[in-house]
């Protein structure tokens, strides 16, 4: 398989180049981003580019990968509307919609968030705007589409997130880590599971495009 990675230097990436990297039937990642991924491996590149709602100069690069992981994203704190939807919605459509023709056989991941509307139409901001990310991804041309929606991750094998603000959730919870995956199964994942979930879904499907967190769970084992 020949995969694509957006975001690899984020916690969902570099939780989901790590399992890459191991797998077996992986046999080229090319990590898109801003800055390299950081990481060295005989089938790994990086493609760093400055501007990556445009890559009309290194679409040959992009043709002919069996999956994509799309794992960028920005905290909507303190964002408008309209700011957040240019960097999620806008962003996003505007890298899919040019990797859609170039590779029709495709399976599309993107990473958003338990909680995410797919009305478009509720009280949560950053809700809508991944809602209707969501279901502008799904109608376009790819083999298939799936929608992760995560909640509480836990990052493992030094899996951090660039998050200053995250980082310090993840150290106050780490305490209560073990308690949440035995009492709340459901609501607790790993970047690890997460990893191998995406995989699973891109070699081998999943029943509904909309990928829950007791789903991540159970492709993730």
């Amino acid at each position: 398989m020949r995969i694509l990675i957006f975001g690899a230097t984020g916690m969902v990436g570099q939780g989901v180049l790590r399992e890459c990297l191991l797998d077996g039937d992986v046999t080229r990642v090319l990590c898109v981003g801003r800055q390299p991924c950081g990481q060295t491996h005989p089938k790994l590149r990086d493609l760093v580019l400055p501007d990556l709602a445009d890559l009309s100069a290194v679409r040959d690069q992009l043709a002919d990968f069996d999956a994509c992981f799309f794992c960028l994203g920005v905290s909507s704190v303190g964002m408008k509307e309209e700011d957040y939807r240019r960097v999620t919605y806008d962003l996003t459509l505007a890298i899919a919609g040019t990797l859609a023709p170039l590779s029709p056989q495709m399976t599309f991941v993107y990473v958003t968030g338990a909680g995410t509307d797919s009305s478009e139409r509720g009280a949560s901001m950053w809700a809508r705007v991944k809602g209707a990310t969501e279901n502008a991804l799904m109608r376009l041309p790819f083999r298939a589409a799936y929608m992760f929606r995560p909640g509480m991750i836990q990052p493992m094998h030094a899996v951090r997130s660039k998050t200053g603000l995250y980082r310090l959730a993840y150290v106050v919870a780490a305490p209560i880590f073990g308690l949440m995956h035995r009492i709340a199964p459901d609501r607790i994942t790993t970047s690890e599971r997460v990893g191998r979930a995406m995989l699973a879904v891109a070699k081998h499907g999943a029943p509904s495009p909309l990928v829950e967190m007791a789903d991540i769970n159970a492709l993730g084992r």
